[in-house]
């Protein structure tokens, strides 16, 4: 990075994120000083605000692909902007207020970039950028609250030929590095993505490597919703599959799928991991007769197993640390079955370093908002496969301002 900026007064910045998983929206109010090497962030506080289930059931069949009119459309992005400016209200209560709102919205599609065509952009083709959409108007959150707000961020790195996804590597790199250990940081939402980011050193954030290493709690979720008739949403520390035994077989057919040998950068979502997919493992799944224990312990296996595929497969060298965050992290029979496929690195969690892991990727989109404000890059271009560093967001200007 060769623009440098001191900032030394803190800022206080809302971070606002609802990931693949539709659970709610989560919410980190921090204190930020510094821009990139002394980059510093203090969680004053940190907040899940559910979604209601009519809006949540929503978001989730538009996802699977539901057939909606543009009437439909706009209200649904009204409705979820409400919905995300109310949790940046809240979050505040109590605290000296927020001057800057990042928010990442919720995506309901994403189409990576045709990879042949990445470096070498032919826009007559239809498809040479990929696209993703996030619902929640940043400009009407600005609206709603007072707070100039940050919002679609991804567009920049897709507009030049990136995957726009993962972004939050180059706020891994920064909060997370180490000068003598090589780290694994895996987020584990409803898909998973990995930051690997070299010791620090000369040259050290051009190494840095991050891409989806595919389904993280998506597929689980889902089956536990599917086997409970939806009583249940998700498998609480993985108590559940912890009582059943993996089929390895079928584990080893899954890991054929094209995704998982597609070398980074590499992005995917519940477009591939979501109910078409899980109604396929199902089908895989019914003559080998699983009891549901036995299916969540071969679907929380099979995303063990993809993330240390992806590690062998396509990183440089193996880390000396993995450092797990989002949901995932808190299902302990998750961690144990990584730790045993990755015997060499001790399986950790982000808040082990100081870095609250719910709410770590709030917490980058109120960085990445902070990096738009003082007009820096967010993006890492051997991640997303953009070629080069871009500006991040749209800035929507409040009222007041």
């Amino acid at each position: 990075m060769d623009k440098i900026i001191k900032v030394t007064v803190p800022v206080r910045v809302i971070g606002l994120i609802s990931g693949t998983s539709v659970d709610g929206i989560d919410a980190a109010l921090v204190e930020i000083t510094g821009s990139d090497v002394d980059l510093k962030v203090s969680l004053l506080a940190g907040e899940t605000y559910p979604y209601n289930p009519e809006l949540r059931g929503k978001i989730l069949a538009l996802g699977a692909g539901a057939a909606i009119d543009m009437a439909e459309l706009a209200a649904l992005d009204d409705a979820i902007a409400f919905a995300f400016a109310q949790a940046a209200e809240n979050i505040q209560v109590g605290h000296q207020p927020a001057t800057l709102i990042g928010s990442h919205g919720q995506t309901v599609y994403h189409r990576p970039a045709v990879q042949e065509v990445q470096n070498v952009l032919d826009f007559n083709s239809p498809h040479a950028l990929g696209y993703s959409l996030q619902l929640g108007r940043g400009a009407l959150i600005a609206h709603l609250t007072g707070i100039t707000t940050v919002s679609n961020f991804r567009v920049g790195d897709i507009n030049i030929g990136g995957h726009g996804a993962p972004l939050v590597p180059r706020v891994d790199a920064f909060l997370l590095s180490d000068s003598l250990h090589g780290r694994c940081v895996q987020n584990i939402g409803g898909i998973g993505n990995v930051t690997y980011i070299p010791p620090r050193s000369d040259d050290w954030l051009r190494k840095i490597r991050g891409w989806d290493t595919g389904p993280g709690n998506s597929l689980l979720d889902l089956a536990v919703q599917h086997l409970t008739n939806g009583a249940k949403s998700y498998d609480e520390n993985g108590n559940w599959a912890a009582n059943g035994v993996p089929c390895y077989s079928l584990i080893e057919e899954w890991l054929k799928q094209d995704y998982f040998h597609l070398p980074p950068p590499k992005s995917t979502g519940r477009e591939l991991f979501g109910v078409a997919y899980l109604h396929h493992c199902l089908q895989d799944a019914a003559p080998y007769q699983l009891n549901p224990a036995d299916l969540l312990a071969t679907l929380t296996e099979l995303t063990v197993a993809s993330i240390a595929h992806s590690y062998h497969t396509f990183l440089p060298q193996m880390p000396q640390q993995v450092l797990l965050c989002g949901g995932g992290s808190r299902n302990l029979y998750l961690k144990q079955r990584l730790q045993l496929l990755l015997p060499s690195a001790p399986v950790l969690t982000t808040d082990e370093l100081g870095l609250n892991g719910d709410f770590k990727e709030a917490i980058a989109f109120a960085v990445l908002a902070h990096w738009r404000q003082l007009g820096l890059p967010g993006n890492l271009p051997a991640v997303t496969g953009a070629p080069g560093e871009i500006l991040l967001g749209e800035v929507h200007l409040s009222r007041t301002s």
